[in-house]
């Protein structure tokens, strides 16, 4: 038997880092909008018990929504549909259309039965009902769309076709600030998630498109569920279910700023987060997508597959701490610039620039962490992702119980970050050192 040491190597790829600066003008352009959102938002709404509620309403749905979005982020279906991509483009298409059929159905199902639920709750509970009401009918739309996006993107990135997903989103992103200016006189709150909603419709069918365009077919919904498709839900239900768990984290954060008895309190929590993501975002949107193409290739040559992943955990790390330490020493002025305007008060941003550095420790261990989530999903590893998102997930509560306290909402973001890094650890420790 051939060992792994053995194996030839894999083909030839071409550099991480000069397919991602291929791809960083694309994003710089097509996804600015997308980066600019939250400070739109502040300036336009401010802080209130209003966007508060629009924020927790968010954090729920974003965490109902993993169930079938984690199976095209970065996950093991994407490794399968490059399999599949070699035995050509009409069954490539059939795999993908049985994916799709699925996503529309689960989360049509999903949009309905945990809105209903959302809807009910709010009704009994929140002061603002009907506009809690209101938001939930929006978001159930829009996470149907978000989820039909995600498929669309795995599939074009499977493909190598990486520039679909910022130009997809830069078109989205014009209808969603062009429907954000005209209605939210009439609208409110409620037309964030309207503007989003219809956004990411104009990005969905963009994103059709050029699927149709690449395959030279268009991709028929069917509920088929032949060997791929297995392989798929066999891999992926591991890593939806530890997406799922982690998930809870942001609406576990928006309820303990709740309890902190600051007005606005999750809504700057949210906005302290946004900020310090600025150094992962571009990361995320540039090189993540093509290092998990990468490391799927060499998945089976364990001595490739490693020092990739050590490189890139250490460059990655070391870039994100200068961003990160640069962004804390000018925090101050970085937050005026940035939030105070419009009905963002100066009382609000001055708590912002007390979140953020808390925030900001969490950058490079995220990163790190993005990387090796990435890595174990390569190798086909997804059974270790249930017992990390219970960890994430432990973890994030304890801490915010330890944290809240003395810090209050800065607390929030320090537990945040020191979560990213011991699940980082874990994952580095758990990576699999040998071939199989």
């Amino acid at each position: 038997m051939t060992s792994e040491r053995e194996r030839p190597a894999a083909p030839a790829a071409p550099s991480l880092a000069r397919t991602a600066l291929a791809l960083l003008p694309l994003q710089a352009v097509f996804r600015l909008g997308e980066a600019l959102l939250p400070l739109l938002l502040a300036a336009w709404f401010g802080r209130s018990a209003g966007t508060d509620l629009y924020y927790l309403l968010a954090a729920y749905f974003v965490f109902v929504g993993a169930v079938v979005t984690g199976v095209f982020q970065d996950s093991g279906a994407v490794a399968v549909l490059i399999e599949v991509e070699s035995a050509g483009p009409r069954a490539f298409r059939d795999v993908a259309g049985s994916l799709l059929g699925f996503t529309l159905a689960t989360s049509g199902v999903l949009a309905l039965v945990m809105g209903f639920v959302a809807a009910a709750v709010a009704w009994f509970v929140c002061p603002e009902r009907t506009l809690a009401v209101e938001l939930v009918a929006l978001m159930s739309v829009g996470m149907v769309a978000v989820s039909v996006r995600g498929f669309y993107v795995g599939v074009l990135n499977a493909l190598g076709a990486f520039s679909a997903h910022p130009l997809a989103s830069g078109t989205g992103m014009a209808l969603t600030w062009a429907l954000l200016y005209s209605t939210r006189g009439a609208l409110g709150v409620c037309s964030i998630p309207f503007a989003m909603g219809m956004g990411e419709s104009l990005a969905v069918a963009f994103l059709a498109a050029l699927a149709r365009r690449r395959l030279g077919l268009r991709i028929v919904p069917s509920l088929k569920r032949g060997e791929p498709i297995r392989r798929i839900f066999a891999l992926t239900r591991l890593e939806v279910a530890g997406s799922l768990i982690t998930r809870i984290n942001p609406l576990v954060d928006q309820l303990m700023a709740g309890l902190a008895g600051v007005v606005g309190g999750g809504t700057l929590v949210q906005y302290a987060g946004e900020v310090a993501s600025l150094p992962t975002s571009m990361l995320q949107a540039t090189l993540f997508p093509v290092l998990l193409r990468r490391l799927a290739l060499e998945a089976r040559h364990i001595e490739q597959f490693r020092a990739t992943t050590r490189r890139t955990v250490f460059t990655i790390v070391v870039m994100l701490a200068l961003l990160s330490g640069v962004l804390a020493v000018f925090r101050t002025p970085l937050c005026r610039l940035l939030f105070l305007r419009g009905a963002m008060d100066l009382a609000g941003v001055a708590r912002i620039a007390r979140i953020l550095p808390w925030a900001l420790a969490g950058a490079a261990p995220f990163g790190a962490l993005l990387v090796l989530a990435r890595a174990h999903v390569a190798r086909q590893n997804s059974r270790i992702m249930p017992s990390m998102g219970v960890l994430n997930a432990t973890l994030n509560v304890v801490f915010n119980a330890l944290f809240v306290g003395p810090l209050g909402l800065s607390g929030i973001a320090l537990s945040t970050s020191v979560t990213y890094l011991v699940v980082a650890v874990v994952f580095w420790v758990r990576l699999p050192r040998e071939g199989g």
